[in-house]
């Protein structure tokens, strides 16, 4: 009977060896879901910075805006592209902290970080289609669409996080 109580026993303390190994294991394993994060975080900094590029190099903001508005003088043109730069400023600012704040909850496991992930993955598409898709009083699109699908980029990050987080099991995130 002896033999049968420590062949229970082992197989007990096996069990919870096996339980915390892979608590230990579940913990480290959103790496797919990390490396998404992170190239969500680099996609929507590179987004936030093509505008100052554009200003410094091509010009497409303000020959976009030149093109919807051909009455706009220079110092016209050049305070609305300075807007733009403001508004997408903020926006990447914005975007950068929700994708390191998701990245924190998914690795500390946190049992929100899915429904939060999905929910901004659903406003970074929503600000996203806006800036590719909006138009103003011109009739044309605010932005011109190589800006605006530089904005939509990290949206392709965000799916893909979203969707390796909602395959993994509950247990992990709760």
């Amino acid at each position: 009977m002896t033999g049968a109580g420590e062949e229970a026993e082992k197989a007990e303390e096996r069990e919870k060896g096996s339980d915390s190994m892979n608590r230990t294991r579940d913990r480290h394993r959103p790496r797919g879901v990390l490396a998404a994060l992170c190239a969500g975080l680099v996609l929507t900094v590179l987004a936030a910075l093509a505008p100052y590029v554009d200003r410094a190099t091509t010009h497409l903001l303000a020959d976009h805006t030149r093109a919807g508005y051909p009455t706009y003088t220079q110092t016209e043109i050049d305070s609305a592209v300075q807007t733009y730069l403001v508004v997408l400023t903020a926006v990447g600012v914005l975007g950068a902290f929700a994708w390191l704040a998701t990245g924190w909850a998914v690795r500390a496991g946190r049992r929100g970080a899915r429904p939060a992930a999905t929910l901004l993955f659903g406003l970074g598409v929503t600000v996203g289609l806006a800036g590719l898709l909006t138009r103003d009083t011109s009739g044309m699109t605010g932005l011109p669409p190589a800006l605006g699908w530089a904005g939509m980029a990290p949206c392709v990050a965000g799916l893909v996080a979203v969707v390796l987080l909602w395959r993994r099991p509950r247990r992990t995130w709760t």
